[in-house]
């Protein structure tokens, strides 16, 4: 079998993941922050109790279709009243702990999908 090593045709991708980090084109990152193909965010909630709707309400800048919530090595709904900017622009949120949300985002940024990926990395 032929194995061939991908190289993402976008800026940022997240090459890695482990307990209390994330690889970020493949250096690593020990902060929560938010990324897409395109851009990243630097600032970001630090725990999941700290989320707040304006965090929700800066993700719009971005423009995406979907938004994936690492909410770091637990699954945790935020509360519906946090999550009403994203509502209300039709854009779609997925849930899941940060692990799944960095692999999800891969596979979404590769088909070329406008996803951003919000990650609390505590």
């Amino acid at each position: 079998m032929k194995l061939i090593n991908h190289t993402p045709d976008f800026d940022y991708a997240l090459t890695g993941h482990g307990p209390g980090f994330v690889m970020l084109n493949k250096e690593r990152v020990e902060a929560s922050l938010v990324v897409s193909p395109t851009q990243i965010l630097t600032s970001w909630a630090s725990h999941f109790e700290a989320l707040t709707e304006d965090d929700f309400a800066r993700l719009l800048v971005l423009k995406p279709e979907l938004v994936l919530l690492g909410t770091g090595s637990v699954f945790r709904f935020p509360r519906p009243a946090l999550t009403r900017p994203l509502v209300e622009a039709g854009i779609g949120l997925e849930v899941m702990d940060t692990q799944a949300a960095c692999r999800t985002y891969s596979v979404l940024a590769s088909e070329g999908r406008h996803v951003v990926a919000a990650l609390i990395i505590p």
